[in-house]
């Protein structure tokens, strides 16, 4: 194919825009005056009796019964020639047109709240315009529409907003109708545009007018090229319309175009813009039949008949349709019949086990259909549609034979799902027949629309069928759901999946089930309300997740006999989180730890293994059991992560606790490194110290917890591994590696490996075993660094200081500064200042970082001797303390993770806003469209926001006053007396001030503002439109007494 399209939903961001016109108000009988168009013009034009013969359009050029070619609706037979240019008409203005049918165009904005079939949550814009001013029904693309739950708003020419339900998206084709009530349409009258198929032609001076490129209002001028272009194609996977038509022309529309009418001049719609290729200006137009059709169903309340064979035809030339079989005989009397036409529909395609299946074949010629000759698209689909759950009769030509066979008519409705499953943050629904035709597979199976936190456990991605779950086949929603709910919580159970683009290929793997994160919930599709109605599934069986078992360890050889006694040392962890918080930007982690304690049940891992306290811990003993863990400590300033586990799970598998040395590595040191592999080999080999240096990391975007104030200790020739022990040759531990996170210059994600010495890590564990459990952590909260002595001199550093720092017995001849300071409202930022060079702490001359080690075992403060502009000043400087846990509480509200501000992200603001923190925003939440991450909520509705009860507190306040809300005692202009409509103000009347408060002014349509302040104390005010039915409020809470140290809660 030479040309791309460019697919509707534009953009994979939240706020995209979608690709057809925008939304066009024009009233059902928009016409213009007699003194514009010539009273013969309009008869000919609008005659009821030869319309018909347009209605069966397929080539480029349409005829009147009479064979003479309809003329221009937008020139009018003059009362005299102009004889002087020749010119025997006159052109029509558009101005009186547009004016109207603008007032019946909208402009829409609407989001996915959830993945569902093709489409992914966020949000986008459109157009769509009323098709019916007495009931609110607009007219706009199936694309926009959607067949997935969204929340959908429309502005109005005049800037008024109104709720918009969904109705009705047609399963195939390009269209789908949306209601608004009309009686919340303050300021201006309502209009409606007519549909006009028949008025389409060729040479048809046409105009789009909508929202395109995200402008409010845009229109573009054309001309219809051609009435029977094939569907646009928009890619696997993705929204395809098929079985029909489409209408071309030169217009070029572009993103948030889709919906909009396209207009003749006398305001009539005559298709309905829907797509556009990328590399032309060309635009595509779904012809009006079938949706003039569906349109009488929706205004009565009914639902749509719609039928399918689950087989795609094709519109082929006469020539090519030659090729397949067809009979001169036949040939000839389908051209007397249908003299107009310039082909045949064929079968192009099929979908296994679909109603066709081994009836009908590729390449097959339709010829008629229950006795009738069924030249085009239009006139086989007005039989099908008629006949669901119906036998047809369809006349065939397969290859030189004339055949009928007969075939029962599905319903297209039970194909295309109106039900989705919730789970462990995942969408689960039945595979639909739009992805079933894009993949040429059978309709059935469980097709995974998002994976979440449970699913992606397991790798099933997005696009995945499940086929079973804990060797339970699931071939439909219903088989699924029965499957999970027999499944405890923390279960690992095997499920068998396959990607729709490698069908032929399934996978097996191990899911972790997911039911104390997340709810388990089922939805159902209410065309009567547009909204997903939610059915909360039973709680989990109390049945244990994990039973006892023991594993043994795989021999080795003897030469290996270090390995051999710290391997019972060693495990596996994975850590999955739920949430984006604490700066995450993924949510799988996996390390080595290490066993330090056997009783207590201790171990120790790093903090890119475990980032943060919010996730699920496994634990893999002996590479044969899997159990959970629980996370006891992160250390605030050292990079490792102290966990427990039950021991009776693991039953006499063997464990052995590691044993630390007293002797501290120095550089040169000769040392054994026991390490573990990525395919989780153990090795053990002699190596060098190299160097003990300083650990450096950079500022993450979005800030998380980074390692500063630590050396590292590097050896010779490390190779690549996961993490190893740095031991005597008896085993004692000196030093773990560990891997440290951080990024690069361009905000990319890396980690690198490094040791840790053992003497900063066995206090910690030395304290938890002697049942010190509230463990408190005291430092200066700022970020040091070294310095040569050579800059220390030109700083104003004094020969006396030199000579203390040469005679300390330092191996480095360096000094301390400071580098930044991680928290501006700390006691040591009011002291100490970026550059300050440290000369000593406590009388103690101060050369690198390991000597900071002993003054986090001291007092509430420390003396402090610096160099500051060249001289010397005595602090004593108060240290802060941190707990084992930072974070405590998270905060899901409107699709917003809020959380109280963590310390990674006072290292990054000057001055801290007083209120809570938004660290992420969900894909088609009212938060999404609003906030963005790193920003801090201050005030709601004007109430400041001091912390997260202050928060709950305002919001709740706001909600209930929501519900309480009387009917408004302001009647809008558009319900006044015709008297009352005309009122004057004055300036007084408007700039008088009012302080009242009216509980019953509804003007606020449902928003509430926000005011938030940035890092960089940017301040905006924005207004969110509350969604309490798919964004409730709830809350994560620390809580010990659960497996993952969590408990989910209403908030």
């Amino acid at each position: 194919m030479d040309e791309s399209y460019q697919h509707p939903l534009v953009g994979t961001p939240p706020l995209s825009t979608i690709n057809s016109p925008a939304p066009c108000d024009i009233q059902t009988n928009l016409r213009a005056g007699a003194d514009h168009v010539a009273s013969s013009t309009l008869r000919y034009e609008q005659q009821e009796g030869d319309s018909k013969a347009f209605r069966g359009r397929s080539k480029s050029l349409a005829w009147t019964s009479f064979h003479s070619p309809r003329l221009p609706v937008d020139y009018q037979f003059g009362p005299e020639l102009n004889t002087t240019t020749g010119v025997p008409y006159k052109a029509r203005s558009w101005e009186p047109t547009l004016e109207l049918a603008i007032k019946a165009i909208v402009s829409i904005k609407a989001s996915h709240v959830r993945s569902f079939d093709t489409e992914t949550s966020g949000g986008y814009t459109a157009t769509g315009f009323i098709v019916n001013a007495e009931k609110g029904i607009i007219l706009t693309n199936r694309h926009v529409v959607s067949p997935a739950p969204i929340v959908a708003q429309a502005v109005l020419t005049n800037y008024e907003e109104v709720d918009l339900e969904p109705v009705y998206r047609d399963p195939v084709h390009d269209f789908g109708f949306m209601r608004f009530d009309p009686s919340k349409v303050k300021f201006m009258e309502l209009h409606e545009i007519e549909l006009s198929p028949e008025r389409a032609k060729v040479g048809l001076d046409i105009r789009v007018v909508g929202n395109d490129a995200g402008e409010k209002l845009s229109i573009l001028a054309g001309t219809l090229a051609r009435l029977d272009r094939r569907a646009p194609e928009y890619g696997i996977g993705e929204y395809n319309d098929f079985n029909t038509f489409y209408l071309q022309a030169a217009s070029g529309t572009s993103g948030g175009s889709s919906g909009s009418p396209v207009l003749d001049i006398d305001g009539h719609a005559v298709a309905l813009n829907a797509g556009g290729a990328t590399k032309a200006s060309s635009s595509y137009y779904l012809p009006l039949d079938r949706i003039k059709r569906a349109l009488h169903y929706v205004e009565k309340g009914q639902q749509v008949p719609r039928g399918t064979l689950q087989t795609e035809f094709e519109y082929l030339p006469y020539n090519e349709v030659r090729r397949l079989g067809l009979k001169a005989h036949v040939e000839e009397k389908v051209r007397v019949r249908f003299p107009d036409e310039t082909g045949m529909l064929v079968v192009r395609s099929l979908l296994p086990k679909g109603p066709a299946d081994n009836i009908l074949m590729p390449g097959d010629i339709i010829i008629g259909c229950n006795g009738r000759m069924v030249p085009h698209f239009i006139a086989l689909f007005e039989i099908i549609d008629d006949a669901v759950d119906k036998t047809i009769t369809l006349t065939i030509s397969r290859g030189k034979h004339v055949q009928d066979v007969k075939v029962t008519v599905q319903d297209l409705h039970s194909i295309t799902p109106s039900r989705f499953a919730e789970i462990g943050g995942g969408v689960v629904h039945d595979l639909s027949y739009q992805l079933a035709r894009s993949y040429s597979q059978p309709v059935g199976g469980v097709y995974v629309a998002t994976s979440g936190h449970m699913l992606a456990s397991a790798s099933a991605w997005r696009k995945s069928i499940i086929v079973s779950v804990n060797n339970i086949p699931t071939p439909n929603l219903d088989e699924f759901i029965k499957a999970m709910q027999s499944l405890s919580d923390g279960a690992r159970v095997p499920i068998r999946f396959y990607s729709l683009h490698k069908a032929y290929k399934d996978k097996v793997m191990i899911m972790h089930v997911d039911r104390h994160w997340h709810k388990f919930r089922v939805a159902e599709r209410n065309d009567l309300t547009g909204l997903w109605e939610y059915t909360e599934m039973p709680p989990p069986p109390p049945n244990p997740s994990y039973q006892p078992a023991t594993a043994t360890l795989p021999p080795l050889d003897a030469s290996m006999e270090l390995a051999h006694k710290l391997l019972p040392s060693f495990v596996a962890i994975d850590f999955y989180l739920p949430y984006l918080v604490d700066g995450m930007k993924a949510t799988q982690f996996y390390g080595t730890g290490y066993i330090v304690s056997t009783n207590p049940p201790l171990l120790v891992c790093d903090r890119d293994t475990i980032p943060i306290s919010l996730g699920d811990v496994l634990i893999t003993f002996a590479n044969s059991i899997i159990i959970p863990g629980k996370i006891l400590m992160l250390h605030p300033i050292y990079n490792y992560v102290l966990v427990t586990y039950d021991p009776a799970l693991i039953g006499d598998t063997p464990v052995r606790a590691i044993e630390f040395s007293d002797k501290v590595l120095s550089q040169g040191d000769e040392v054994y490194f026991t390490s573990m592999g990525s395919d989780h080999a153990i090795s053990s080999k002699k190596t060098t110290v190299s160097n003990i240096s300083n650990i450096g990391t950079r500022e993450c975007s979005p800030p998380r917890w980074r390692a500063m104030n630590v050396e590292g200790i590097k050896v010779d020739d490390s190779s690549n591994s996961q993490g190893g022990l740095l031991s005597t040759e008896d085993g004692k531990i000196q030093g773990l590696w560990l891997s440290y996170s951080s990024q690069n210059d361009k905000g990319k994600d890396i980690s690198f490996m490094s040791g840790l010495s053992a003497s900063l890590v066995r206090p910690a564990v030395e304290k938890f075993l002697s049942g010190d459990k509230n463990l408190v952590f005291k430092t200066l909260d700022v970020e040091f660094w070294t310095m040569r002595i050579a800059a220390a001199r030109s700083l104003g550093l004094t020969d006396e200081w030199v000579r203390k720092v040469e005679q300390s017995g330092s191996t480095r001849h360096t000094l301390l500064y400071v580098l930044s300071i991680l928290d501006e409202r700390s006691a040591a930022a009011k002291m100490l200042h970026v550059g300050d060079v440290v000369l000593s702490i406590n009388g103690k001359v101060v050369t690198r970082m390991s000597d900071l080690m002993g003054i986090r075992e001291q007092g509430h403060d420390v003396a402090m001797v610096i160099l500051r502009d060249g001289k010397e000043l005595e602090l004593n400087v108060p240290m802060s303390e941190f707990s084992a846990y930072e974070t405590r509480r998270v905060i899901g509200w409107q699709g917003a993770l809020i959380q109280r501000p963590y310390k990674a992200v006072l290292e990054q603001v000057r001055n801290v806003p007083t209120g809570v923190y938004v660290s992420c925003t969900l894909y088609g939440s009212p938060a999404s469209n609003v906030l963005r991450p790193g920003v801090w909520i201050v005030e709601v509705n004007g109430q400041p926001v001091e912390d997260l009860d202050s928060f709950l507190a305002v919001v709740h306040a706001h909600e209930a006053e929501m519900t309480r809300r009387r009917r408004p005692s302001y009647i809008p202009p558009v319900r006044r007396s015709p008297a009352d409509q005309q009122l004057k103000f004055t300036d007084e009347d408007v700039l008088r001030t009012d302080d009242a408060d009216d509980d019953d002014d509804n003007n606020d349509e449902g928003y509430v503002r926000i005011k938030t302040v940035s890092r960089n104390e940017t301040v905006r005010v924005a207004a969110l439109k509350l969604d309490l039915h798919y964004w409730d409020t709830w809350q994560l809470i620390r809580d010990d007494s659960t497996v993952c140290g969590w408990a989910c809660t209403d908030a």
